[in-house]
């Protein structure tokens, strides 16, 4: 346990019984892991299981709570939020989103990561305003973060959804379409794979990272939510994007927390 973990188990105390109870209803706190989010599961323990920043976030809830860890994994985000009312995980590390609020009790966001679009080669597009036009087309990645931040805010644009990132990309490409939706970091990466297209600057939204418990957990969200203050204001956020040597992920300010 690093020494930020333990100054954070001493600011939170001893976790009600209760809430240890509600938690650990298998005999284990299991951490529900979208492995889609290369910034938060940057790279891969020797047995295969999932490193970064979420994973590190789930072990020090568990530490805090003297409770064995299991990682539940998932593909992406969407799977990760479908199986909240299936009894597979206690808490699950994804962002928060009003769709996914229905049956999952959130946190206030503990890391947050711009997102943003990407323009062909050739595009006249020059700011985010004038992506959400009639007659533009744009590329996501269905039920992540920011795609469903799109359903709910893209008025004017027609949106063609792709499951996972790599289809969205090729419906993209070969569709020849506007804008190309994603997380800042990872557009970046694919400026450099096609030559003359145009990263834009600012954001259409920040995709605010947090930590959920299943609703019917009840009474441990007030615990979870303690947590994720305390891991933020003490320094442990900061430390674990530190570690992994994360590009694109910031600890979230108070106002984005509350956002969430």
């Amino acid at each position: 346990m690093s020494v930020t973990v333990e100054r954070l188990k001493a600011k939170l105390g001893p976790a009600p019984m209760e809430v240890r109870a509600a938690l650990s209803r298998h005999g284990k706190l299991r951490a529900g892991i979208n492995l889609s989010n290369f910034l938060l599961v940057s790279s891969r323990t020797p047995d295969g299981g999932p490193a970064g920043v979420s994973p590190d976030m789930a072990a020090a809830m568990a530490a805090c709570l003297d409770l064995p860890l299991e990682y539940v994994s998932y593909e992406n985000p969407g799977k990760l939020a479908d199986a909240a009312e299936r009894d597979e995980w206690d808490v699950g590390l994804v962002a928060a989103e009003p769709q996914r609020a229905a049956v999952i009790d959130f946190t206030s966001a503990y890391a947050e990561i711009e997102a943003t679009y990407l323009l062909p080669p050739g595009s006249t597009l020059r700011e985010i305003s004038e992506v959400d036009r009639k007659g533009h087309r744009i590329a996501a990645a269905a039920r992540t973060a920011y795609g469903l931040w799109l359903e709910r805010n893209v008025h004017e644009a027609e949106m063609v959804w792709g499951n996972g990132f790599e289809e969205t990309y090729r419906l993209f490409i070969d569709g020849k379409l506007d804008a190309l939706a994603c997380l800042r970091q990872k557009l970046i990466e694919e400026q450099a794979r096609l030559p003359g297209s145009k990263l834009l600057t600012g954001r259409f939204m920040s995709v605010q990272q947090a930590i959920g418990t299943p609703r019917v957990s009840g009474i441990a969200i007030d615990y979870i939510r303690a947590f994720v203050e305390a891991a933020v204001d003490i320094g442990l956020v900061a430390e674990l994007i530190a570690k992994h040597g994360v590009i694109g992920l910031t600890v979230a300010t108070r106002e984005a927390g509350r956002a969430a």
